[in-house]
């Protein structure tokens, strides 16, 4: 039964830095692709950080390019995602997802192309 679980949210200042962990279990990580989303209250679902599956590469939004980055420990099943600079606007709940499409490129970020989804965790920057 392919599992994802999200960890390392938390309240944090306008600058500072958190890095979020996303255990895997039940597939190949290697083989699929896997996103980073968040959905901030009242927002719809916006895509973070990708990797796809297709040729490896690995795409950012526009709001989080030079801030954030995901990085994929395939021998522990781990994706992460670190975050820097943080600022008010990247208040939300974070997922990490995966898709089942083979060969997928990701960096379009489409959320309905996620079959799996983690529970989330909240990342609230603030004074």
């Amino acid at each position: 039964q392919l599992q994802l679980v999200e960890s390392g949210g938390g309240l944090v200042q306008p600058g500072g830095s958190l890095r979020l962990s996303c255990a895997t279990s039940g597939f190949t990580l290697d083989y699929y692709a896997i996103g980073w989303f968040r959905q901030a209250p009242g927002k719809e679902r916006e895509g973070v950080a990708c990797k796809s599956s297709s040729d490896g590469t690995i795409h950012y939004a526009d709001s989080v390019r030079g801030r954030f980055a995901i990085s994929i420990d395939n021998a522990n099943n781990m994706v992460y995602l670190q975050m820097n600079s943080l600022q008010p606007s990247d208040t939300a709940v974070y997922y990490c997802a995966v898709t089942a499409a083979s060969g997928y490129y990701c960096s379009g970020f489409k959320d309905y192309e996620y079959a799996y989804w983690g529970q989330g965790t909240q990342v609230t920057v603030s004074s």
